[in-house]
């Protein structure tokens, strides 16, 4: 018997033309990543590596010594500052997805949440290859960065990978919606890498300054990926996937009911 409600001969099912258009824009923003800038590549390198050098110089003239326990320092800050920027990347990035797409969404296919999804992935995996390359740079100069705990490690890292996303569905709509929001996004993305405890270990601080930093996830998922490096580590008081993972999961229902609701203004807009 044949089925008078199936779909006709050739025609593609919705997933089909969903990941025709991701892969199309996959390609397009990995293109324009990688090849639009002559100094693309050289940029995403230097800025872990100028941070820590900058880092590794101060510690050189302070005494922090015993500041960390159990944790080579420029590993410790490497860990830290890759992990902070997988988080803030894939924050700004989908932030500014929807109205650098803007003249894609002439076609039907393509929805406001595709740009933001595609552009997170890209980045996530942009970063895991440059922090890979690290790893194996360290190996070559006699530097430890190899994880104890490779598991552990992997799943901190694709946390802290969810988490931007989560953050660049949410900016994406504020920020296209409100274009203010990007710019308090930039200026607070400073403080934040100083205060997520990615520079400088949080232990250090008083009690009651710390149990207010900590409610920022971000410091959950970077202590937790310290932790997958290195065997014996004590992570920051307080320090809970758990609690990471309920304001991650929070944050992308928002940030995925906010597309919905906002849907025909981000796309006419």
């Amino acid at each position: 018997m044949n089925n008078t409600h199936s779909a006709p001969k050739g025609a593609r099912t919705p997933w089909q033309v969903t990941r025709s258009v991701w892969y199309a824009m996959f390609m397009r923003e990995a293109l324009s990543r990688t090849m639009g800038d002559r100094m693309g590549w050289f940029w995403m390198i230097f800025e872990p590596v100028a941070f820590t050098v900058v880092m590794v110089g101060i510690r050189a003239f302070l005494p922090t010594d015993g500041l960390i326990q159990n944790a080579d320092f420029i590993p410790w800050l490497l860990s830290g500052l890759m992990g902070f920027f997988l988080v803030r990347e894939g924050m700004m990035r989908g932030m500014g997805a929807i109205n650098a797409n803007r003249a894609l969404f002439a076609y039907r296919q393509v929805h406001p949440i595709d740009p933001v999804l595609v552009r997170v992935f890209l980045e996530g995996s942009l970063r895991s290859f440059i922090f890979i390359m690290f790893i194996v740079g360290g190996y070559l100069v006699s530097i430890d960065l190899y994880p104890d705990n490779a598991l552990m490690s992997m799943f901190a890292w694709l946390s802290l990978w969810c988490l931007g996303l989560s953050l660049g569905l949410v900016m994406s709509v504020a920020a296209t919606l409100v274009p203010e929001v990007s710019k308090i996004v930039n200026v607070v993305s400073l403080p934040l890498l100083i205060i997520s405890g990615a520079m400088l270990p949080l232990n250090q601080l008083p009690h009651w300054l710390l149990g207010y930093l900590m409610l920022n996830p971000i410091p959950h998922g970077l202590e937790t990926l310290r932790e997958g490096f290195f065997s014996g580590y004590n992570p920051v008081y307080g320090t809970s996937m758990i609690y990471f993972w309920i304001n991650t999961v929070s944050l992308l229902c928002l940030g995925l009911l906010m597309q919905l609701r906002f849907f025909q203004r981000l796309k006419a807009k």
